[in-house]
């Protein structure tokens, strides 16, 4: 392992080299920018006056802005390569470098909360309710609602009553810290979870909290500031205006939503249809914060909206890149907020001010387990090593140094400590909490492989590796680098080796239908993007019209966006040969679904008919089943692999019972003279 990483680093180190080349500039270039501009400037004036002195000031500022965006981008793309290739999270590393760059630099960088509020965070939540499927938030909207909500109160009363009995602190500016760290942001775990493949409900149920609880943690904590400030809390107007805020800004997103879900669907255009979903994401917030809503919630909503409505209404190609745009616009605002809050840390500062830290992260710390653990019952249960996760993944970020930033200069020394507090609590959460999130993963076994999966891996591997021996030799023999005597004398066996191992693996992926599905839909995917690109070059080459490829696109894009289930299953009938059999399996209607997922990755056709009557007592269902010939016994033992129910009743052709201990359902087969797929 200390080999491994060892390579990793070597192989990295050209890369870090001229990232620290890189940051240099950054850290020093822009002022000399600045410098040769404010000698033109001056002499600007002479010739021209006091008007064109300050508008050659502001252009050159505007050029040093752009300077530092441009260098903000790179550094940010080689801190993505770099974190890719030593396989840790990547905002952790834009945090790194950008605590590094304000350690050694000589510049301050002072970003206003309207930066991070109203034009970064905007597109990461969007692109992510965007992602956010109905049907999957209405399964798990109990528990995701009662995290957002009173999860967020009780953060903010638990960190408040640990943060005064620890630090002293007065109570309203306990209660107003507690407010600002109460929205969690899992930006740097998600992708880290998308990566890793861990169960979807899991990445839902952290997304979809951090969605919610983002609003309803800035309409608690301007209640509080309202209330440190003046010093009056009024219960009732507070749960009016908390109430008034939230759902005010729930509703300008699904109005401006739906608004904008319905002009796409009448457009035909895609980069018009591209530009109102940016015009969607940050008008929606831009519109609510002017109706005095919550812009946050507003954005939320709209994205919730857009994204299960107006992909419906899109071509495939729009789509690809509505959410190919998306996926980049979050890429870009990552980058920017979590080396911004590198930048904005001040280390000096930090361990001055430990003792108020570490009170600060362990009341985080507490009240994150009471949410997780004391709430999480509410809804359908959730698995306890799930619970886990989602309370170490509980992280800080844009919003709570957003909050923090915008405190007011009215709270004195005590306004200070607070955002020094806020920075701590969020360096901890990312770099400790977000670079030991993957052991924990692991550690829980959220993304173990099955059995089966594992040892098709492994096969697979082997036999690629044999392959490869086998025509590297082969290459060196015809060069005339390998003797004739030593190539016949290694070759056959590595082929035989190959081919040995090949069919292990065949074995193994015909016994595990779901192995093969796997791969089947990777080489789809892999095939389609191959023709994509074949077309595009053609285009480029003038082999094909404008018409042409715009149409031959769209197929392809329909085919890349679209559940490729019936082009697999389609291909897979095909390899079984001709359906020479039709069998009708009656099952219970809540083994449905279990008894399809086992079914349908095998390639088998499968029709699901309407059924009525009961069985047993329950609501039944009708499966129609096309089967090659002698493939039967197959059939029987896929459904032996779903859960135990009664008994299957083999019925065939000539009417004789067989009563199998299967524990499904009646099984009814008859030979067909003729099958077609419509």
């Amino acid at each position: 392992m200390i080999k491994l990483h060892r390579n990793l680093l070597h192989s990295a180190a050209p890369i870090i080299a001229l990232l620290l080349i890189i940051s240099f500039l950054f850290l020093f270039t822009p002022d000399q920018a600045f410098s040769a501009g404010h000698q033109q400037t001056v002499q600007s004036g002479l010739l021209q006056g006091e008007d064109g002195n300050h508008q050659a000031e502001e252009s050159s500022q505007i050029l040093v802005t752009i300077e530092i965006i441009i260098a903000l981008l790179l550094i940010a793309s080689l801190v993505a390569i770099v974190t890719e290739r030593l396989r840790v999270p990547y905002t952790a590393g834009l945090v790194v470098i950008g605590l590094f760059l304000a350690l050694i630099g000589e510049r301050e960088i002072n970003v206003s909360p309207d930066l991070f509020l109203g034009i970064l965070v905007p597109p990461l939540i969007f692109e992510a309710a965007f992602q956010v499927k109905a049907k999957d938030l209405q399964k798990d909207l109990a528990p995701i609602l009662s995290l957002a909500v009173l999860g967020v109160l009780l953060t903010t009363f638990l960190v408040s009553g640990v943060l005064h009995y620890g630090t002293n602190f007065p109570l309203a500016i306990s209660f107003l810290f507690g407010s600002l760290i109460a929205a969690t942001d899992p930006v740097a775990v998600v992708a880290l979870f998308r990566s890793l493949g861990v169960p979807h409900r899991l990445l839902l149920l952290l997304e979809g909290e951090s969605l919610f609880n983002d609003g309803t943690a800035i309409v608690l904590f301007n209640l509080m500031l309202a209330f440190t400030i003046t010093g009056e809390f009024n219960l009732g107007q507070s749960l009016i205006n908390f109430f008034f805020v939230s759902g005010g800004g729930l509703l300008t997103g699904f109005i401006l939503g739906f608004l904008i879900s319905q002009a796409i669907s009448l457009i035909d255009n895609a980069l018009i249809e591209t530009t109102l979903t940016t015009v969607l994401a940050f008008g929606s917030y831009i519109l609510a914060e002017q109706f005095g809503v919550s812009g946050v919630l507003a954005v939320v909503a709209a994205g919730l909206v857009s994204g299960n409505l107006g992909p419906q209404r899109m071509a495939p190609t729009t789509r690809i890149l509505v959410f190919n745009f998306w996926d980049y616009a979050a890429f870009l605002a990552n980058s920017f907020v979590f080396l911004l809050i590198g930048l904005q840390i001040d280390l000096n500062i930090l361990l001055t001010d430990w003792k108020a830290i570490l009170w600060a992260i362990l009341a985080v710390l507490v009240s994150r387990a009471a949410s997780i653990y004391g709430l999480s019952w509410i809804g359908p249960g959730i698995p306890i090593r799930y619970k886990h996760v989602l309370y170490w993944g509980g992280l800080r970020g844009a919003i709570s140094l957003a909050l923090a930033l915008s405190l007011p200069p009215s709270l004195g020394l005590q306004g200070d400590q607070l955002k020094v507090m806020a920075f701590g609590v969020v360096l901890f959460t990312l770099l400790v909490q977000g670079l030991t999130m993957k052991p924990l993963i692991q550690r829980m076994r959220l993304i173990e492989k099955s059995q089966p999966q594992k040892v098709y891996e492994s096969l697979h591997a082997q036999a690629v590796m044999s392959r490869t021996a086998y025509k590297r030799l082969d290459t060196m023999y015809q060069d005339g680098l390998l003797s004739r005597p030593v190539w016949q004398l290694l070759s056959e066996p590595l082929d035989s080796h190959a081919n040995s191992l090949v069919d292990a693996a065949s074995r193994t992926m015909q016994e595990h239908p779901e192995v093969e599905t796997d791969e089947l839909n990777a080489a789809v995917n892999a095939a389609l993007n191959s023709e994509r690109a074949a077309l595009q070059r053609l285009l480029r080459e003038n082999k094909v019209t404008e018409e042409t490829y715009s149409k031959l696109a769209q197929d392809i894009d329909a085919a890349l966006t679209d559940n490729r289930s019936s082009i697999i299953r389609y291909l897979k009938t095909q390899a079984l040969g001709e359906i020479q059999e039709l069998i009708t399996v009656v099952v219970q209607e809540n083994d449905l679904p279990e008894i399809s997922q086992i079914l349908e990755p095998a390639g088998y056709p499968i029709t699901h008919i309407a059924s009525t009557g009961g069985f047993l007592g329950r609501k039944n269902a009708t499966l129609l089943i096309g089967i090659p010939a002698g493939k039967k016994a197959e059939i029987k033992s896929l459904l032996e692999k779903a859960r135990s129910a009664i008994k299957i009743t083999d019925q065939s052709g000539g009417g004789s019972e067989q009563n199998l201990s299967l524990g499904i359902a009646t099984l009814f087969s008859i030979t067909v003279e003729r099958y077609e797929e419509l």
